[in-house]
């Protein structure tokens, strides 16, 4: 049983997005930090096999995915891994998953803001710290002015995105067969895979904008896979690409990889519009990231799991100002950090523990309600069990395996903040009621 009721609640964000701006937005979210700030730690894992890695990582993905897409057909809402999991298990469980996902997109959002600065290094003397904190607080005005004008410059900026992983691609593909394409090991590669998977998280950030969608019970599912599709192509082609044009020991070696590459292809001037492209692309997955954090926020805020403020709509703009400015502190206090490692690294723990309650959920929900009309089912079934979801838990739960302990210890703490948090929310309610 849920410990709050279930109640008819307004529908106050504006419906103003379609297939195509989703599916923008999803891309966004997901070609940024794995291609222009990751690329480089991952190859000192995997050598020149890092494709192979983005390919396992996708793989991964997709099977999680598909079961996103299911769950996104039946309860389309901001509120995307906290209503799945409210749905199919009680308002606890739905609880920690949504801190769980706020949290990571809350981190992923500081990291990719570093990952920015670091660009912004190729161009200006700025120290790394001021550069994430100035992107965050810009960002946030744009988040807080509303969806339309937020979908505007985020498709200028996914144009931008994707012509500079074209670039790279196209440059590369004469110098492949120049230098060995399998230069690794398996145990490098699955490590690598690991860390790369960050590089895929944004695909999952598209059911928070159901609200803000046309028809999304038919149009997020599509949007989703669509995104994650599209983003895996690019991710394999500049990864063969890279690793034909500069020796993998020194994209290791480099805190700007696709710069350097482009840099050995084609002199400083490519690497400079390479840098350019980055910093485009690394501000466009922190705006949508931070944007999918808010969502969030909010639809716990409406729903009463976080304070009510935090559900509130500033009526000019039709955007969750206060559930912007939480997401604003949140990333700004991991972004002064300046690790950008080690916090991809907590993202990833939240992600993968929010993934296997997600793939629960359509196990789960394909037991208790197996006569729901569903737009979308998540792949093959045996009997009445989907096996795509069963292969999601096994896979995602073995990628947990190769991340760092420290990481685990955060994402320890992140689960006990959100059960302290949950008990604290459910003693404030006992005593309104006794009032």
């Amino acid at each position: 049983m849920r410990s709050t009721p279930d109640r008819p609640l307004p529908d106050v964000l504006k419906r103003e997005l379609g297939l195509w701006q989703l599916t923008i937005s999803g891309v966004g979210i997901v070609v940024g930090a794995g291609i222009y700030v990751l690329i480089g730690q991952a190859a000192a894992t995997a050598g020149s096999l890092i494709w192979l890695s983005f390919l396992v990582a996708a793989c991964i993905a997709a099977l999680t995915g598909l079961s996103y897409a299911e769950l996104a057909g039946l309860f389309p809402s901001a509120g995307a891994e906290y209503a799945f999991a409210r749905e199919a298990f009680n308002e606890f469980t739905g609880f920690i998953t949504g801190c769980l996902m706020v949290a990571g997109n809350v981190v992923a959002a500081a990291a990719v803001s570093l990952g920015f600065a670091h660009y912004l290094q190729h161009f200006v003397a700025v120290d790394l710290r001021v550069g994430a904190v100035g992107l965050l607080a810009v960002l946030t005005l744009v988040i807080t002015s509303g969806m339309r004008r937020s979908i505007w410059l985020t498709t200028g900026l996914v144009v931008a995105q994707v012509a500079g992983l074209l670039l790279v691609i196209a440059v590369g593909v004469p110098h492949i067969g120049q230098r060995s394409l399998t230069d690794g090991t398996p145990a490098g590669v699955l490590s690598a895979a690991a860390l790369v998977f960050f590089a895929f998280i944004g695909f999952d950030e598209v059911v928070t904008l159901s609200d803000e969608t046309t028809e999304p019970e038919r149009v997020v599912p599509r949007a989703l896979l669509l995104a994650l599709g599209i983003s895996t192509l690019l991710y394999l082609g500049v990864g063969v690409a890279v690793v034909s044009l500069v020796d993998w020991h020194e994209l290791a070696a480099s805190n700007l990889p696709l710069a350097l590459a482009m840099e050995h292809a084609a002199g400083g001037r490519a690497a400079d519009v390479v840098a350019w492209i980055a910093l485009a692309s690394t501000m466009n997955t922190t705006l949508l990231v931070a944007t999918a954090a808010s969502r969030l926020l909010y639809d716990m805020g409406r729903r009463g799991s976080l304070p009510a403020i935090l559900g509130h709509v500033y009526t000019p703009t039709g955007a969750p100002v206060y559930a912007a400015l939480a997401v604003l502190a949140g990333t700004v206090g991991f972004a002064v950090t300046g690790q950008f490692g080690l916090i991809a690294a907590v993202t990833d723990v939240a992600v993968y523990a929010v993934f296997i309650v997600v793939n629960l959920a359509v196990l789960r929900l394909r037991a208790t309600q197996p006569n729901t009309p569903r737009p979308m089912r998540a792949g093959p079934s045996i009997g009445r069990w989907p096996i795509t979801p069963v292969l999601g838990l096994v896979t995602t739960g073995a990628m947990l395996v190769f991340l760092d302990r420290t990481a685990w210890l955060i994402g320890g703490g992140v689960i006990a903040a959100a059960v302290v948090a949950w008990l604290a929310m459910r003693a404030s309610r006992s005593w309104a009621a006794t009032e």
